[in-house]
């Protein structure tokens, strides 16, 4: 068995949530079988059998993670069956003070070593209990709740329009009051290059929000949590080969467009293009670390 530490932060005195599915020997497949975390249960109360777990993973982001949270509100859980997990990179700022406020269930990566966003969201995924998961990042935030989660139900229920599919990509953009000419030339086109690479069966979606059934994301191993950049584009490549990935155009999210703003988008695209290359041909990232912008 794995030295792991399990810490129950409760919210009142009621008795501990269990977690049913939590099963070392099967983390050992996701994250190399590094016992390098803690792993919190904050919420005993939150929804059983969820039909929907979000994944979030965090570092360093005090600056807007209270506002990213408060989307997940208590009604919208018990609506749509939803249990939020937070995992958090190591961060030393408040972040991890704030996810305890809001998560129903907290990872905190606590080796010396910078993790990997991929480790980050393996360590999420091997909390969750649902059969659905939505990766999505501590920047990012769904557009219109009611109408992301009603249709992403729908779809895992296949009550909706690519039940077939294993995986969802979806649009990104920026909020209103934040977006400039430069950005919607941006998203337009590259939402719409996501949309043709699922079209044509290549697997795509970029690692903001990415939606998946959980047997089929355990089956191809999770994300690659060797590689700093690229991630998101591996692992639909990976799903694409045993099932469908399909692009949803009526669910988006907002992303935060503080990248681009400090870097560009031609050096961005530079480095997305040069990592997804050397994906596919090398089947490892140029970048060895993601600098983190905050």
């Amino acid at each position: 068995m794995f030295d792991i530490i399990i810490e129950q932060v409760l919210r009142n005195d009621s008795a501990p949530y269990k977690i049913s599915n939590f099963r070392p020997e099967k983390m050992s497949s996701l994250t190399n079988g590094k016992p390098d975390f803690s792993a919190f249960i904050n919420n005993p109360n939150l929804v059983k059998d969820p039909k929907i777990s979000v994944v979030i993973p965090v570092y360093m982001e005090e600056k807007i993670l209270e506002k990213v949270l408060s989307v997940y509100t208590k009604e919208l859980r018990e609506k749509y069956k939803l249990e939020i997990i937070v995992s958090d990179g190591g961060s030393s700022d408040k972040s991890v003070e704030i996810a305890k406020k809001h998560a129903d269930k907290l990872f905190v990566h606590s080796e010396d070593r910078r993790q990997t966003i991929s480790e980050g969201r393996n360590r999420g995924a091997e909390l969750a209990e649902s059969d659905c998961i939505i990766f999505i990042n501590g920047d990012t935030i769904p557009v219109e709740p009611e109408n992301f989660f009603n249709r992403v139900l729908n779809w895992h229920l296949g009550d909706g329009g690519m039940s077939e599919s294993i995986a969802l990509a979806c649009p990104v953009t920026v909020e209103e009051d934040q977006i400039l000419f430069k950005d919607k030339v941006f998203y337009a086109l590259h939402n719409s290059y996501v949309r043709f690479l699922n079209f044509i069966g290549i697997g795509m979606g970029r690692g903001e929000c990415q939606i998946v059934k959980t047997a089929a994301f355990r089956d191809v191993g999770g994300y690659n949590s060797s590689i700093a950049a690229g991630e998101d584009f591996d692992l639909y490549q990976r799903m694409s080969k045993i099932g469908k990935v399909s692009y949803a155009s009526k669910i988006k999210v907002y992303e935060s467009p503080r990248r681009f703003r400090k870097f560009g988008y031609l050096r961005i695209l530079k480095q997305w293009t040069m990592n997804s290359l050397s994906m596919m041909y090398r089947g490892r990232s140029v970048s060895d670390e993601w600098v983190a912008v905050r």
